[in-house]
């Protein structure tokens, strides 16, 4: 994998953030400001590249453009630079951080990546301030395009991004409303996690595809293999969740069970309705209960299922990647990553 490419595009990335971000940057607002340059991992204590994410959904964006519009002048390509698409980059990746801002104050997180949550530093009413303004200046970043590309492609961009905000806001939807019922089937988790963890992915795939002028049927297929992505993504974190190394995975292997998370091999082990699924109706599982669980659920089958679910929506999510046939050094990038994404450890 070129390493050049991605590290000028990560650096494009934090560049075009910083200046999103910089809006708020003014005497009136400037603690303001700092309290959004902190959740993005910039200042403050613990801040630099660990503090700030992978930024993988914003890459996604990137490399999607420069893959699409590689070709000759005789398919009708549009060869564009990368950069143009830079601005929709931003607003993904800002969408994705409204979401953690708003998701640590509902599920009462403490900790965002080993870092005192917004909402622990500055109260919730402040952190609610804090994810609404990343929220407007992700629709300002997108609507940014327009210095680029022809208003149809943007009027595009725009929808998709808020169809995909409105998604994230069911899948959230979906999962609180879940916590502690007992009548959830497989189809509650599909459609939980299509918004949830599927919705941003789609939508960054999407936006690659459009803003790199792909075709409708590479666009469809490009949109695919990241909604497929999510899919296989979460699963896999469920399993990680409950069976992870702990060493690997950074995050504690009983926390899941401790929180009464209702993944993908707790609702098959519901269904079974067998010793996992009278103990877990009980009530809360204690940490010291939670190897025997785990055990229990390895015992009746849920973990061979999801490791199976993860390799179907893994497979999907490759095909879908092979038919949209993203080009050049960018599409290399691409095939790499997604292997690296769904072969994952930690």
């Amino acid at each position: 994998m070129s390493t050049t490419l991605q590290q000028s595009m990560f650096a494009a990335i934090e560049e075009e953030l910083k200046r999103q971000v910089a809006r708020l940057d003014q005497p009136h607002t400037r603690p303001f400001h700092e309290m959004l340059t902190y959740h993005m991992g910039w200042t403050g204590e613990g801040s630099g590249p660990q503090a700030a994410g992978k930024r993988i959904r914003p890459l996604l964006v990137l490399l999607g453009s420069a893959s699409f519009s590689v070709g000759t002048k005789s398919d009708g390509r549009t060869v564009i630079n990368w950069l143009h698409a830079v601005s929709a980059a931003a607003s993904v990746e800002l969408v994705h951080n409204f979401s953690l801002v708003h998701d640590d104050i509902q599920d009462n997180s403490e900790l965002r990546r080993g870092r005192k949550t917004a909402w622990v530093k500055w109260g919730a009413p402040m952190a609610i301030n804090v994810g609404d303004a990343l929220f407007v200046m992700a629709n300002q970043s997108m609507v940014d395009l327009k210095a680029r590309y022809p208003a149809e492609i943007v009027v595009k961009a725009v929808e998709i991004l808020g169809n995909c905000c409105l998604d994230l806001t069911r899948g959230q939807y979906l999962d609180m409303s879940f916590e502690e019922r007992f009548d959830l089937k497989m189809e509650d988790y599909w459609r939980m996690i299509a918004g949830k963890t599927s919705a941003l992915l789609s939508a960054c795939t999407h936006l690659g595809a459009i803003l790199g002028y792909a075709k409708d049927s590479e666009q469809e297929a490009f949109r695919l293999f990241g909604h497929h992505l999510g899919q296989a993504f979460q699963v896999q974190d469920d399993i990680l969740g409950i069976w992870g190394d702990e060493a690997l995975t950074g995050k504690s292997a009983a926390s899941d069970l401790v929180e009464g998370k209702n993944s993908l091999p707790v609702l098959y082990a519901l269904e079974q309705n067998g010793k996992f699924a009278a103990r877990w109706k009980q009530g809360p599982i204690p940490v010291q209960e939670v190897g025997g669980m785990a055990s229990l659920l390895e015992t009746e089958g849920a973990r061979s299922f999801a490791e199976q679910a993860a390799e179907t929506e893994t497979k999907k999510a490759l095909a879908y990647l092979e038919e949209a046939n993203p080009q050049g050094e960018a599409g290399a990038i691409i095939r790499e990553l997604a292997n690296k994404l769904l072969k994952r450890r930690q």
